[in-house]
């Protein structure tokens, strides 16, 4: 006999019955996944010394003392929903301390999380002018080959309409834009020092950065920890990057190059920029014929053993590395015993 004839079957049950019962299920279901954590992942790198710890310890409300990032740091933050069954809500914060040999480090948070709710804070040190773009191409250059190994051409296109919804599928610009296919913010750090360099190098920057970011459909925001209003901005962005809320952290935007700037995605244009439409190539050749651009800048100091380093502890894999120590220093000297009894042999 089939499975179907040897089923037991309710004939009392009306339809409306299982009409109720599907639908009870189906807010069951719905409750369950309306309770169930939701993730956003937030890649912040760029210049090398420029804040971005700083600026993750505020997201993360942590009083820690930022210490230099070695390579690729990993943290997260948690938000929960006011209201019964509320949301939970997960952002996984990844952080790229050098940008030097980093091809194989950028790929990891896109690889671990996919791009569907990735996205990017490009942090650049504008007290620096001379390394600005070359600290902007190593970025731009490694997510797009990170982006390129770890989705289909298909997923990167339709991720790349999403960006244009962002910025307004009815931008005049739109056609001429290199859109990337997940949200990124450029934040001009170091705005403190920036502000008191001379007039002519800010218009420069301002320039470079508005068109990059116009292209790329990034919203573009200057930063210093040392300046309450623009560091509130900064975060409130990183916020609506990594939670959602506030659904809109530009109050008001500003594109005044002696000011600091603050750009929400799609609100600039080429000819509020007062430039023809370009690319990234043409833009970067440009900048760097006003402002010539040193090499990227090396990794710096590392220490010769961040294993004890007190700022890395972990109890169990530090036990685990003194036990595998020990292993090794009996094993160094019952070798060296072994060679002098051959050599008196």
């Amino acid at each position: 006999m089939s499975e179907l004839n040897s089923m037991e079957v309710d004939t009392t049950e009306t339809i409306q019955d299982i009409a109720v019962k599907l639908v009870t299920e189906q807010l069951k279901n719905e409750t369950r996944l309306a309770a169930s954590p939701t993730e956003r992942t937030v890649f912040v790198l760029g210049s090398k010394g420029v804040g971005k710890s700083t600026l993750i310890n505020r997201f993360l409300d942590r009083d820690d003392v930022p210490r230099p990032t070695l390579a690729l740091e990993y943290s997260f933050g948690r938000k929960t929903a006011s209201g019964q069954g509320a949301q939970k809500n997960i952002c996984n914060v990844w952080e790229l301390g050098s940008l030097s040999n980093s091809s194989q480090l950028i790929e990891m948070p896109i690889r671990s999380h996919g791009l569907q709710t990735f996205s990017s804070i490009i942090m650049l040190d504008l007290s620096q002018p001379d390394r600005l773009w070359t600290d902007l191409e190593s970025v731009l250059n490694g997510l797009r080959q990170a982006t390129e190994k770890h989705a289909t051409p298909v997923q990167i296109e339709e991720m790349k309409a999403l960006t244009a919804q962002r910025i307004g599928k009815e931008h005049p610009d739109l056609n001429t834009l290199e859109l990337f296919p997940f949200p990124i913010v450029i934040v001009g750090g170091k705005y403190d020092v920036y502000q008191n360099l001379d007039s002519e190098v800010r218009k420069h920057v301002c320039r470079c950065l508005r068109s990059i970011a116009h292209t790329l459909g990034a919203a573009l925001v200057y930063y210093s920890s040392k300046n309450s209003s623009v560091s509130k901005l900064a975060r409130d962005t990183m916020n609506h990057l990594g939670f959602g809320s506030p659904s809109n952290p530009f109050r008001a935007a500003s594109f005044d190059h002696s000011s600091p700037l603050a750009i929400p995605f799609g609100a600039d244009s080429w000819a509020r920029i007062g430039v023809t439409p370009s690319n990234s190539e043409r833009i970067g050749h440009s900048f760097s014929t006003q402002i010539p651009q040193l090499p990227l800048a090396n990794s710096g100091i590392v220490p010769d053993d961040p294993a004890k380093d007190t700022g890395f502890r972990e109890v169990s894999i530090d036990e685990l590395r003194s036990q595998k120590d020990e292993e090794l220093m009996y094993v160094l000297k019952d070798t060296e015993i072994r060679m002098k009894f051959e050599v008196v042999q």
